[in-house]
């Protein structure tokens, strides 16, 4: 016989293939028999059908297509022997799937089999259906099913049980129909089909609300009852694992009483009295207890409140934590976390424990036990956890060291009582791993410091003692030169010094060295020796007796094949040797910086006065919004993506263009107060109530005559605007130069006859159909802000309805709209809506209200838009 042929034998196909020495060998012996097999199907051999069928399985297992078999599987289910049977519904499981269409095929024979008289068939076909099931058969075979429910065999009730939680997965509307079978199941004795009942009734309650409400008022009781046999059922050897009952049941059990109790009060009480039985009875010296220790300690932990047995299963979790298996520590921290939104004080109890866990040599027990210490802390337990985690940094792994000092630097920013504290924490974190410390940390930690007047000697004599014992931490050195530039003479001269701070005696010289050794370490980058270089300038000012010294260390810098370093170095040492009259002013103390803006900016949120990154305040009214764009750049026709990028040395485009955030300082000579610099021509342009601006050579005269009195860095900044004057705005053109300048929108009405500061009413815009008045009011006591109640009234002949007003303004005004009285406006002036503002005005008496508006209605169902720029308002305003 040809070895390969239709009658080989299965286990000689598979010792050919296993003594196959190559891939392509195996292939071939694969192909030889799949061949062989297409022959005996297409000669409708029945003899070797099923041996057949059984080495297609073999070779689909190996990965080969076989799909021109899946009709030999019908064939063999068709036939009436129950080992034909058997192999067919086998190869039907294997060969086929729900998205087979061929299997609709097969729906008729698995119907007659659930039917037929021999038990083991019927199994079969209910095995083949739990496993292959598709929505169009479940609906088909459903009654079959469900019928089966109550069928005499144990064995084959618990089948039904199986295929129907398949049957309700697929298609949830037939729920309905299982409710009263599966009611029946959960009273059996059989634990077999206790169990797959218990899974189908929790099936049921999450696929239908009727069902869970149906199982709650009827068989929670029943339910409870049957877990305190289990759990007080003496030995049964068929049961019995670890000398404990069924603890498959057990569980099953456990996670059907959490679905029914879970928002549900009375159920809940029905069942506490079992959970406290079930958790104290339980031994925890064995997997098979310790599983349904974790599971009871889910169910109480999800039903209702129930303060003592919360207690009870958060101390369980709490002997968890103590065992040897980090298995079930692992799974303890897991529940801790979920348990600490719903009993704090009782996860608080097990601190230690869960600090001595975070010190574990298992990373993943590591990792979730810091998590779960940070979901601790509060502000009457963070420095004692804190001391403890900076103390455990000092000897943790380098791989954890990343994640300790995240949340370390995470809990002192959020937690922290006072600003000293802050600085101290943040300086032991850098001293034992500011490398892996990010760049936000030492950010925020500069800001506190600059913020915190009266700690500025302190923080920087803790920093020059840290650098000195771990000047390796580079993110440490950064901290430190920047504050030794900035407060240099405070480290020298002990300013503002502390009871709890030691003597600490530094020369001038000692200051420079720190700075010296930082800027020639072999481990500081760029950024590092790019600040050395600017608090090597600062320095020069602050210690004139080292600016030799300084200049030297500069000068080794200007040949660097760094370019950034050799600009730096170049720029500096011509300012310490040829502009010494520039140097005090340019090396200045930097400004405050703000906490809230650094803060807000970290979180990426915006303030609550919608300010926006282009620096001009937005209020949509009338409850519009416009998710698309940007409010401010759409308002003011700037395309997102055709807006200039920010230069380095100026605010952004829109901010220039708004003369917003820009806080020129004065070049006003002593004796010519009335005259204003080339960066107020910006101002000028929006006619925020200044003077009319100087010419061109005037200003570049004014320049040259401030130069020796005035900061440079502010000489140079108006230097970038010496092009605004060129524009030549007079007096008396102001607006219409402004409006050119801004997309040449339709100018403002002047004002109205007899305006002015006196009078509060203007006409703020007017086009050929539309008009709109401005009536402002002031608060007692108040002046900042202002009250404007906004009128429009429509010219034209036909009804403006979707009225929609939108409003900008620069940053140092802040706005808010209030909703208008409608949307739809009446024509020819026969009615009006009303819009009532609020401007409050930060820089009220220097600048005076200024607003971009924009205006959408639709007339005969057409879009129309009109646009404007007020700038008539009083300067009082």
């Amino acid at each position: 016989m040809n070895p390969f042929s239709s009658g080989t034998r299965l286990r000689d196909m598979i010792r050919a293939i296993r003594a196959s020495k190559t891939a392509a060998e195996e292939r071939a012996v694969v192909r030889k028999e799949c061949a062989a097999i297409r022959a005996s199907i297409s000669e409708n051999d029945p003899d070797y059908r099923h041996r057949n069928l059984a080495k297609l399985m073999f070779i689909h297992m190996l990965g080969y297509p076989t799909h021109f078999g899946q009709m030999e599987c019908l064939k063999l289910i068709a036939s009436p022997g129950f080992p034909e049977k058997r192999i067919g519904y086998l190869g039907l499981m294997l060969l086929l799937d729900e998205r087979q269409e061929v299997l609709m095929l097969v729906t008729n024979s698995i119907k007659q089999d659930l039917n037929h008289t021999n038990q083991y068939i019927v199994g079969l076909a209910l095995c083949a259906l739990g496993n292959i099931c598709s929505a169009e058969m479940a609906r088909d075979l459903a009654p079959e099913v469900e019928r089966l429910l109550q069928f005499r065999d144990p064995n084959i009730r618990k089948k039904a049980a199986l295929c129907s939680i398949r049957i309700i997965k697929k298609v949830p509307d037939l729920a309905e129909n299982f409710v009263n079978p599966v009611a029946a199941l959960l009273k059996e004795k059989h634990h077999g089909v206790l169990i797959t009942g218990v899974q189908l009734c929790s099936d049921l309650c999450k696929v239908s609300t009727e069902a869970l409400e149906y199982f709650r008022k009827k068989c929670t009781d029943g339910l409870v009852k049957v877990l305190k046999d289990v759990a007080n059922s003496p030995y049964a050897p068929e049961y019995d694992i670890s000398g404990i009952t069924d603890p498959f049941l057990h569980i099953r059990l456990l996670k059907v009483l959490r679905v029914l109790g879970q928002g549900d009060a009375d159920a809940s009480d029905s069942m506490n009295d079992i959970l406290a039985q079930v958790t104290t009875k339980t031994e925890s010296n064995k997997n098979a207890g310790n599983a349904i220790l974790y599971e009871c300690v889910e169910t109480i932990m999800s039903i209702e409140d129930n303060g003592g047995l919360r207690v009870l299963a958060i101390n369980i979790l709490g002997r968890f934590l103590s065992n040897r298996d980090n298995n079930i520590r692992y799974v303890a921290l897991n529940m801790l976390m979920k348990a600490i939104a719903v009993d704090s004080q009782a996860v608080q109890r097990h601190r230690a424990t869960i600090l001595e866990c975070v010190k574990d040599s298992d990373p993943s027990i590591r990792k979730r036990a810091l998590d779960l210490v940070y979901l601790l802390i509060n502000d009457s337990n963070v420095k004692p956890l804190t001391k403890e985690l900076t103390e455990h940094l000092e000897v943790s792994d380098p791989e954890f060291k990343g994640d300790l000092t995240a949340k370390i630097c995470s809990i002192v920013e959020k937690f922290s009582p006072e600003k000293i504290w802050y600085i101290d924490q943040m300086l032991k974190v850098l001293s034992e791993a500011g490398n892996y410390v990010k760049d936000e940390v030492w950010h925020a930690l500069i800001v506190v410091i600059t913020n915190a007047s009266d700690l500025h000697g302190y923080a920087v004599r803790s920093l020059y003692r840290a650098v000195q014992t771990a000047g390796e931490q580079e993110t440490l050195v950064r901290a430190a030169v920047w504050c030794i530039g900035e407060y240099g003479e405070m480290l020298v001269s002990n300013v503002g010094r502390l009871d709890i701070e030691e003597h600490l005696t530094v020369t001038e010289s000692d200051a420079l060295d720190v700075v010296e050794t930082s800027i020639k370490s072999h481990s500081c980058d760029l950024i590092t020796r790019a600040m050395c270089l600017i608090a090597l300038l600062k320095l020069s000012s602050r210690f004139p007796s080292c600016s030799q010294r300084i200049n030297d260390i500069i000068g080794q810098y200007k040949g660097s094949f760094v370019l950034e370093l050799q600009q730096r170095a170049i720029e500096f040492n011509s300012i310490i040797e040829r502009h010494q009259n520039m140097r005090s002013s340019l090396a200045e103390r930097m400004p405050v910086l703000d906490e809230a803006t650094f803060s807000g900016r970290r979180a990426g949120s915006v303030p609550a006065a919608v300010s926006t990154s282009k620096g001009v305040s937005v209020n949509l009214p009338n409850g519009a919004a416009k998710p698309s764009i940007a409010p401010v750049a759409d308002l003011l026709d700037l395309s997102l993506d055709d807006a200039p990028a920010p230069s380095s040395s100026g605010g952004e485009f829109l901010q220039d263009l708004l003369g917003v955030n820009l806080t020129p300082v004065s070049l006003q000579s002593d004796t010519n107060q009335g005259q204003r610099s080339g960066t107020d021509a910006l101002l000028d342009l929006l006619s925020i109530g200044t003077p009319p601006a100087q010419n061109s050579s005037s200003t570049a005269q004014m320049l040259s005559s401030n130069i020796d009195n005035k900061s440079p860095l502010d000489i140079l900044d108006r230097l970038s605007t010496r092009s605004a004057p060129s524009a030549q705005v007079s007096s008396t053109g102001g607006n219409s130069s402004m409006l050119d300048l801004l997309n040449g929108l339709p100018s403002s009405p002047p004002m109205s006859e007899g305006s002015g500061a006196g009078h509060s009413s203007v006409t703020a815009f007017e086009s050929s159909s539309l008009k709109l008045t401005f009536n402002w009011s002031k608060q007692p006591g108040n002046p900042q802000t202002t009250l404007i109640e906004g009128s429009f009234t429509n010219k034209s002949q036909d009804v403006f309805t979707d009225f929609i007003f939108l409003a900008a303004v620069p940053k140092f005004l802040q706005l808010q709209l209030d909703p208008a009285s409608g949307n739809t406006l009446p024509a020819s002036g026969n009615g009006s809506i009303t819009q009532k503002l609020r401007v409050t005005n930060s820089q009220h008496g220097k600048k005076s209200i200024v607003m971009r508006i924009r205006i959408s209605y639709k007339v005969n169902n057409k879009d129309v838009l009109e646009e404007g720029q007020i700038n008539n308002f009083p300067r009082d305003l």
